[in-house]
């Protein structure tokens, strides 16, 4: 059974209406690895739907948390706004509210291309709404008993001054300690390093809960059934082993099915960071690779396993397997090892699957096809030498349109140089030895009487250069070089295929003379 059905029937037996919440601190550039989350909560939503539930899904957006330091990405002014709540510091673009909205948009365009089915929760507005004010109020009159439990959690000694609530200075606009023998509900002074001072309204945005306190507070004010988080909260005295004890001995509530998950680390590099910034940020891999492909690289693996993300080859590789899993749906015949993957690419979906299997026309095909036009309607031209593309429906026109957007938008970033080509305009005969010139000529006359298949094709450019007197790797890269300026190129047969028969042979005879 998937992973995704196995948490689904456990939450389905506790709560019949359950709720998944998912977040984020957009403090620096999201990543890929960062979808993982999301895309793991919308997979157990929809399976959680596909079994009758109801439920909803929640994206929380951490945008009353601070600027820790000066991120490499950010110009030397933002050294001024470090300490700041994001939600009140400028965009670095100037085109968005503030410095969290530019960096969560991105994602949030990412999710939505990924149809992850979320309502979206500022935790500012949850602040300035007074909705952690009850929670606030009990971590600051049993803020003993929060240290005993913090202390026993993690194992570290924590100042009897321990705060649990940090109160913004109005002068400097930065969080500081609160005067603690001060507090009388809604109210409590704060003395600010920067030397101003104040009251705090613990009703409104005038200051935030700590992390630890923080999280199992959201889990109060919603209810959380289930949520996924990354390993490094899930570890031994991490911060859901803290929320938990909070959650309950504090705020009188309980803690959500835990999902932890591991990270995505990016082939070549490792574990990539918000603060340092990635190579491939959320929305270039949904540029490159259709969303329910991305979808399916995620739910393929129990969110316990590590993913390691490829941007290059491995992005063809990803799109074989999804189409073949997509056959296997269709189709039957997988094993007892493939029945978990056909399943995930059936989540990807959203479990909403097309009536009949899609015309598929591969990758690594595209691949090609993409750099010998520059425009949708002559990808279909050249397309329809090979494939039959007369019935297909609008949807699916939709969904090729979209796979050769994705295949040109990796060529453009991420492809390796190898795999990139031009039809160039040809070589001069000159510039061929006289072997040369009579494997063309044989292999012209071969291949005007050839079926314009690939592998008839192949058959005949591999026995005109034996008989030509050349290797097969000679005859090979004189095809290359005469077709595009290079010694290698993509798959010989099909390459040949998607072009004009009477084009190639007229290229290839006017260089045999």
């Amino acid at each position: 059974m998937h992973w995704a059905d196995v948490i689904a029937r456990d939450i389905l037996e506790k709560d019949k209406n359950p709720l998944i919440a998912t977040g984020i601190s957009p403090t620096g550039i999201i990543h890929v690895g960062s979808l993982r989350e999301a895309i793991t909560g919308e997979a157990v939503r929809s399976a959680i739907k596909d079994l009758g539930g109801n439920v909803r899904l929640i994206y929380l957006i951490d945008s009353l948390d601070p600027l820790r330091k000066r991120y490499p990405f950010l110009p030397e002014e933002y050294e001024n706004y470090v300490g700041m709540p994001i939600c009140q510091i400028p965009c670095p673009c100037g085109k968005h509210d503030n410095y969290a909205h530019h960096f969560v948009q991105p994602f949030l365009d990412a999710l939505k291309s990924l149809k992850v089915d979320c309502e979206i929760i500022w935790t500012h507005e949850l602040y300035a709404q007074g909705k952690f004010a009850p929670m606030i109020d009990l971590a600051l009159r049993k803020r003993p008993q929060v240290i005993k439990i913090l202390k026993e959690v993690t194992g570290r000694d924590l100042n009897d001054d321990f705060s649990p609530y940090n109160p913004l200075c109005r002068s400097c606009g930065r969080f500081t300690q609160p005067l603690l023998d001060t507090y009388e509900y809604p109210c409590i002074d704060y003395c600010c390093k920067c030397g101003g001072s104040g009251t705090a309204d613990i009703t409104k945005m005038d200051g935030k809960l700590v992390w630890r306190l923080e999280w199992p507070a959201k889990w109060k004010i919603f209810g959380t059934s289930v949520e996924p988080f990354g390993k490094d909260h899930a570890a031994a005295g991490g911060s859901y082993d803290s929320g938990k004890r909070i959650v309950e001995e504090i705020f009188d509530g309980k803690a959500p099915y835990p999902v932890p998950y591991e990270f995505v680390q990016l082939k070549g590099v490792g574990q990539m960071h918000k603060s340092t910034g990635s190579p491939v940020t959320g929305m270039d891999a949904i540029n490159m690779t259709p969303p329910e492909v991305l979808n399916y690289l995620f739910l393929r693996v129990n969110p316990q396993k590590a993913i390691d993300y490829d941007s290059g080859m491995g992005v063809l590789d990803m799109a074989d397997e999804y189409d073949r899993m997509e056959r296997l749906f269709f189709e039957g015949g997988c094993t007892d090892c493939e029945e978990n993957s056909v399943r995930a690419y059936s989540i990807a979906q959203h479990n909403v699957v097309p009536e009949e299997i899609p015309p598929q026309i591969p990758y690594r095909h595209l691949v090609n096809v993409v750099q010998m036009s520059d425009c949708f309607e002559g990808v279909m031209e050249i397309l329809g030498r090979t494939e039959n593309l007369k019935d297909l429906s609008g949807e699916e026109v939709q969904r090729l349109r979209k796979r050769v957007e994705c295949v040109k938008f990796w060529l453009d970033t991420f492809a390796p140089e190898d795999v990139k080509f031009s039809v160039s305009d040809g070589i001069r005969p000159e510039e061929l030895s006289e072997e040369e010139k009579k494997y063309l000529a044989l292999l012209s006359d071969a291949l005007d009487t050839t079926e314009w298949t690939p592998d008839p094709i192949s058959n005949a450019v591999v026995e005109k250069a034996k008989e030509a007197g050349i290797s097969t790797k000679k005859g090979f890269q004189t095809l290359y070089r005469v077709l595009i300026g290079r010694t290698s190129g993509p798959r010989l047969g099909a390459f040949l295929a998607d072009m004009e028969k009477a084009k190639v042979l007229e290229r290839f005879r006017s260089v045999s003379l």
